[in-house]
Formats: C-alpha cells, structure tokens, sequence
C-alpha cells in the first residue's frame, strides 16, 4: 500500500516513463512519426496536469523510503521540467520536419531524459542524485548527436560524452567521500554532520566540481559552446533549459538539507565561480557573430546570476532561484524556438547574423516574439527576465554581497549590447541577397506565444509565483495557493 500511494505522489514521472517505454515500442513497430509525436504529447499534457495539481497541493514528504521528495522545492522542479519538454516537442516535431531528419527515435529519448531529470529534481538521497543525472546525461548524449549525418553534430554528441563521463567520476568520487566521513548518503543524515574533516570537505568539493560541470559554470564550461551550436537547434534549448533546472533544483535541495554545514565556504565559492561565470558569459557573447554560439555564451552567464542566488544561501535566494528558472525557462526556449524557425527555412549557416538582416519585415510575428525574448533575456522591465534577476540581486544585497551585485549588474548591463545587435540587425539592417521564409505552422506559432505571453505575465504579475514559492521555504509543510 505504502508503495501505491508513493507512486501515486510520483505520477508525473511514472506517466513519462510508460509514454517513453508505449512510444519506443510503437517506433520498434515502424508507426508513424506523426502518430509516436502524438503519442508523446499525449502523455506529456497528462503529466503536465498532474504536475500543474502537485505544483499547488503536493504535501512536503519523502517517498521510496526517503530516496526521493515530493512537494514545494521539488514539485516546482517537475513542473518546469515537464513544461520544458513539452514546448519542446512541439517545437522539435515541426524542426526536425524542416531540416528534413525527422527522426522517430527522438521523442523516447525526450521522454527518458525527462525521468532523469524529474528523477533528480526530486532526489533526498547522493544515490538517486546519481541515476536522476546519468539517466538525462545518457539520453542527452544521444540527442546531442540525433543527426547523425552531420559532422558538426556527431562531433558535439562526443565531446559531451567524454567531458561528462569525466564528471560523472568527480560526482562518484564526491558521494564515496561524504558516504565515508557521514556513513550516510541521505541528504538529512548528512546534514546533521558536524564534524569538518578533509574527507567531508574532498566529497563536498567533488560534488560542486560536478554540478558546476553539468550546469555549465566557468571554469567547466568548455563543453557548452560547442555542444550547444553542433546539437539540433530545439534540442540545445531542451539542454539550456530543462536539464539545468533539473541539476540545479537538485542542488537547491541540496545545500538546503545535506550542507547547512559547509554554508559559510560555499557562499565564498559560489560567489567567486558566479563572478567568472557572468563575465566570461557575457564578454565572449559579445563577440559571437553566430546567433545561436552567442545564446550558448548567454546561457553560460545566466548560470552566473541563478549562482548569485545560491551564494547568498538564504530562503530568499533559493525563491529567487526557483523563480528565475521557470522565467528563464520561458524566455530560453522561445528564443531558441524562433532560431530554430529561421534555421529550418535555410541550413545552419544561416544562424550568422547577418543572415538576420532585416527578417523582422518577413515574417513579423516571428520578429517579435524573438524581440520579446532577447529583450527579457537582458532583463529589460517588464518582463520576466527583469524580475529575475532583480530578485537575485536583492537575495544578494540582504545577504551582504554588494560587490558581488555590483559586478552582476554590471555584466548585466553589458549583455544588452548583443541582444540588442540581433534585433538591430532584425530590423535596421538590409538583407544582401533575397531571403524567402516559410510561413510557420499556426502549433509551432501558437507556441511561441504562448511562451512570450508568460514571460510577458510573469513579468508583470510576479506575485503569485514567488509567493507559491516562497512558501516552501517557510515551513509550512504544504505547497497551497489560498
């Protein structure tokens, strides 16, 4: 019985996993691609909505004997993974079409990488952390490569795998390390040690070096340009967007209950690796004549500001945090999203920037949205973005990091002049040769809006979602809207 009722309070998960199993089976039975994309989507919404209900009502508790959380920090987690995939896949059905390599393989991929990632957000122990994280790892692996007859591709698919077989041992090595000076792997019983040796200190190190690997912070950043710009278009923003909420709700839960400890020496760490992470980020996008390696470089500095929230260690930094993924979430995916709609009308060449002059007159809707975007990206008010990072910076300022704000708005700053380059290229510069677009399919379209009107509404009306958030570091034990 205590079995059924932890599935039960797992059903986002559990519906993912059997869509990823009905729909592998359905492309081994060579059905069609249209019906397997269905399929999936099918299965997504149904998680969606159960995820949407666990985001508001979820009880805080732990499940399969304590390996996994349910509840505030990792229900909003699922929710944002969930959410992720499925504009993904719509986005990636209509691309891979248009690229003309519509693989059927890749929506079981999409559908197993997101168990991992629902897998390690809601993780309560070092050893689910570990299958949550090689579950997606593996999964992105292949996507990275799903093309399989670029060279660009194939070649991104290998680095990530080697550089990440290569964390994957820093993050085995970090659980053996706290496993021998804690004798537990449950982040609870971890956090109730007290006793600093140079064994708990390695394992906490190796653990960081990790996730700082998978989120793509600097220094260990090197994979992510290349990956990003070889892996196809939608997937790079599955990759952008979902996996680093998942690796970093995990984090969150984990500096929350395993480090309370070691707090005073992580926020010293995490606010040296932030400072490098922004300005790394940000300076060499500004050189990036390729859109979608310069949103690689983006992506890379916005890690930077969600580090800023985690530095400051505090309640109102991990709401911060949470709330900055689910807007970056938003607006990552739908810049993306329009990239990859340019990309698939021509080939990838066509990410240089100058290919962009003047394409905002084509297709205006396109234009716009893709506005919208960059403009929230460089957290221009009164957009989601803004938000964002205004709450990270504030979580810092309380905590007493103002030279840390400084630099972070700083770089901020700075990051508007390549956002802005994109749209001045979109709409003041004139295209050399003539350049045709395809009108996109009203779902694909429709998407897109969708994302926009969110980024647009949470900006706005922050309120509701941050007090949501809030509350799960209050001590309430229910995750309930009034």
């Amino acid at each position: 019985m205590e079995i059924l009722n932890d599935l039960l309070n797992y059903l986002p998960a559990a519906i993912v996993a059997v869509g990823g199993l009905v729909v592998m089976m359905m492309d081994g039975y060579k059905a069609k691609s249209r019906l397997i994309y269905q399929t999936t989507m099918f299965f997504l919404a149904g998680a969606l909505v159960i995820a949407t209900y666990d985001l508001l009502y979820q009880e805080v508790g732990t499940l399969f004997s304590d390996m996994a959380a349910s509840g505030s920090t990792a229900a909003f987690g699922t929710f944002i993974v969930v959410f992720g995939t499925f504009f993904t896949v719509i986005l990636t059905h209509d691309y891979l079409i248009g690229v003309k390599h519509n693989y059927p393989q890749v929506y079981p991929l999409l559908m197993f990488c997101t168990v991992g990632m629902i897998v390690l957000a809601t993780a309560n122990d070092l050893v689910t952390v570990f299958i949550g994280l090689e579950t997606m790892s593996i999964s992105l692996y292949a996507l990275a490569g799903i093309i399989r007859d670029k060279q660009l591709g194939v070649e991104s698919a290998l680095k990530y795998f080697i550089l990440g077989a290569f964390s994957t041992g820093f993050f085995l090595y970090g659980i053996a390390l706290l496993y021998g000076a804690t004798g537990s792997t449950n982040l609870s019983e971890i956090g109730a040690y007290t006793d600093g040796s140079m064994i708990y200190w390695g394992g906490v190190s190796m653990l960081l070096v990790a996730f700082f690997f998978k989120i793509s912070a600097v220094p260990f950043h090197m994979w992510t340009p290349d990956v990003y710009t070889g892996s196809p278009t939608t997937i790079t923003a599955y990759m952008s967007t979902a996996s680093k909420t998942a690796a970093i709700v995990a984090l969150v839960l984990i500096l929350e209950r395993a480090l309370p400890y070691a707090a005073d020496q992580i926020t010293s760490t995490m606010a040296i690796i932030a400072i490098m992470t922004m300005v790394l980020g940000n300076t060499v996008a500004m050189v990036q004549d390729n859109v979608k390696r310069m949103l690689a470089y983006s992506s890379i500095a916005h890690v930077g500001y969600l580090l800023v929230g985690l530095a400051a260690g505090t309640d109102l930094g991990f709401t911060a945090v949470l709330y900055y993924l689910l807007a970056y979430s938003l607006m990552n995916i739908g810049a993306f999203g329009v990239v990859a709609y340019y990309e698939k009308n021509h080939d990838v060449h066509f990410n240089n920037i100058e290919s962009y002059a003047g394409l905002g007159y084509k297709q205006p809707l396109m234009g716009i949205l893709l506005s919208v975007f960059l403009l929230s990206l460089a957290g221009i008010p009164p957009l989601a973005g803004f938000i964002g990072k205004y709450l990270v910076f504030a979580a810092a300022v309380e905590a007493g990091l103002i030279n840390l704000v400084i630099i972070g708005v700083l770089a901020s700053a700075a990051s508007a002049y390549f956002y802005l380059r994109v749209m001045v290229y979109l709409y003041f510069k004139e295209s050399k040769e003539p350049v045709k677009l395809m009108k996109p399919l009203r779902v694909y379209s429709f998407s897109l809006v969708v994302l926009a009107v969110l980024t647009l509404y949470f900006g706005i009306l922050p309120a509701g979602i941050t007090e949501l958030i809030a509350s799960y570091f209050s001590g309430n034990g229910l995750a309930i809207v009034p």
